[in-house]
């Protein structure tokens, strides 16, 4: 496990009394390249009208997306899935390189979004993207989202997608030994979930699990969700509202299953998991949980790399794509998918 701060270790209550005492506000523990654009962010309320909210998002984002180059090498397909036990059918999107040799390896992807928010249109440039330079498949879901659907909705979502790619890659000439798993924020927690239920049910072998910042507790415990309050990154009220629109009244109770919030996984839950690679902000209110979850992945046997990021904040890298930090945290994912992609 690598990190690029110093030790985060003691209890939460004692990091709680640290935080107290630190004059730093968060601004002033940003990488300052961050700082113009976080402070001309707008604020972030879920608490208002998600599905309002969706559809300025998607305003906002649509003439974005359409302005990115094209990647006219990469075949896309949309395919609607049979939904499992009467769930509706799935969407999964997957990405083809010309001329990709056989043996290649898949990465089957998870949208963020915070359990409420997200769908695989906003992924699909680095998906594309993926494809090209790794010369692999690479397969996206877009999965039921919340409040209009609770637990087990997306997991179910998640697996009969991972199910149905599974037993595609023959088709797609793929090594069927090199299927990696992967999503980010609420994708992350996901991939993690699905994971979990992969390794138990037995049907879909992973080789790896690529987790960016997963939002993977629901318990709002830790000392980072309590630290991190500004309204222009993802933040405790933000996540409270995700997590109680995901599980309704269970949230934080004892009956959250692990591939619900795998956080609450133990150590001997966690064995027999693929390998797997962690990275999160130092200004993310996951970062306590994905440090946890790390240290327990290691203690279970299963491979970890964990990288956490000074001065970043959830999703700083996409905000302000030349920062020094964002150049530091794309550095490692290329480094970790080249590993198990390329």
């Amino acid at each position: 496990m690598t990190s690029d701060t110093g030790s985060l270790g003691g209890t939460a209550s004692q990091a709680m009394r640290n935080t107290k005492k630190s004059s730093m506000t968060f601004e002033e523990r940003l990488d300052p390249a961050l700082l113009e654009t976080f402070t001309a962010s707008p604020e972030i309320d879920l608490g208002r009208n998600i599905p309002k909210l969706r559809f300025l998002i998607e305003r906002y984002e649509a003439p974005l997306r359409a302005a990115l180059p094209p990647i006219p090498e990469v075949s896309v397909t949309d395919h609607l899935v049979p939904g499992s036990d009467g769930n509706p059918d799935v969407r999964v999107r997957t990405y083809e390189p010309d001329g990709r040799a056989a043996g290649s390896a898949a990465m089957f992807w998870i949208h963020g979004g915070g359990m409420v928010i997200g769908t695989i249109d906003g992924d699909d440039f680095m998906c594309k993207t993926w494809a090209r330079d790794f010369e692999c498949v690479v397969a996206s879901v877009d999965y039921r989202l919340a409040p209009e659907h609770q637990y087990p909705a997306h997991i179910d979502d998640c697996y009969t997608g991972l199910q149905w790619f599974h037993t595609r890659l023959d088709d797609y000439q793929v090594d069927r030994s090199r299927l990696v798993i992967g999503g980010a924020s609420a994708g992350g927690g996901l991939a993690a979930g699905t994971a979990l239920l992969a390794r138990d049910r037995g049907e879909v072998p992973l080789a790896f699990q690529y987790l960016v910042y997963p939002m993977i507790d629901d318990r709002d415990a830790t000392a980072s969700t309590h630290e991190i309050t500004t309204t222009r990154a993802w933040n405790r009220r933000s996540n409270q509202i995700g997590w109680r629109s995901y599980l309704g009244d269970r949230v934080g109770s004892d009956d959250v299953p692990l591939y619900a919030a795998p956080a609450r996984a133990s150590v001997d839950d966690l064995r027999g998991l693929p390998p797997t690679y962690i990275d999160v902000g130092e200004l993310d209110p996951f970062r306590d949980e994905d440090i946890a979850y790390a240290s327990r992945l290691l203690a279970a046997g299963v491979p970890c790399e964990l990288h956490v990021t000074p001065g970043a904040f959830h999703g700083s890298e996409m905000a302000v794509p030349d920062a020094p930090s964002s150049r530091r945290i794309r550095a490692y994912r290329r480094d970790a998918l080249s590993r198990v992609l390329a």
